[in-house]
């Protein structure tokens, strides 16, 4: 009789390769932290300009203007802004979300984003321009920290800016 050699893993082979790969796996997980950090911020803040941009055209398709506020729940404005935000169109044109007026979009704040906003609701009129004398700007960072941050600036004239630091 002949013998068949068995092909496979001996029980050291398999417990060998498991310490390697928990080794490796220890070594990247910090970096991967940053990555999923840094991804965090960008998802939000292009959700957020997503949402800017929403409301002016929103605001210029209806000639009575549009806005974003600050909303816990997705009807009403008020709150922070790490609690999420709407979108609406006006009906009447003062630039406050009111009663009768549309909220077309509704954004879920991230738990593990902070949003802080130097107002609670940003209106723009039927032209496309901001309802605030100076502008505004939002900052977006990770939960706790201060890096990677992101800073959206609104002007006066309605268009948003980017920036890659907080917002001085």
């Amino acid at each position: 009789m002949s013998r068949q050699q068995s092909t496979g893993f001996t029980l050291l082979e398999l417990m060998v390769t498991i310490v390697i790969m928990a080794i490796l796996l220890a070594l990247a997980l910090p970096s991967f932290q940053s990555s999923l950090r840094s991804n965090r911020v960008a998802t939000g803040t292009n959700e957020l300009l997503a949402s800017l941009s929403l409301a002016r055209s929103e605001g210029i398709r209806s000639t009575r203007g549009g806005g974003v506020c600050s909303s816990a729940d997705g009807a009403t404005c008020g709150g922070d802004w790490d609690s999420g935000w709407i979108v609406w169109t006006e009906v009447d044109g003062d630039g406050v979300l009111d009663a009768g007026e549309t909220v077309v979009r509704y954004s879920q704040g991230k738990q593990q984003l902070d949003v802080e906003g130097t107002a609670a609701e940003i209106a723009f009129d039927g032209r496309g321009r901001i309802m605030a004398s100076n502008g505004e700007a939002i900052d977006l960072a990770p939960a706790g920290q201060t890096e990677p941050a992101r800073c959206i600036q609104i002007t006066v004239t309605g268009q948003t800016r980017m920036l890659r630091t907080a917002c001085p």
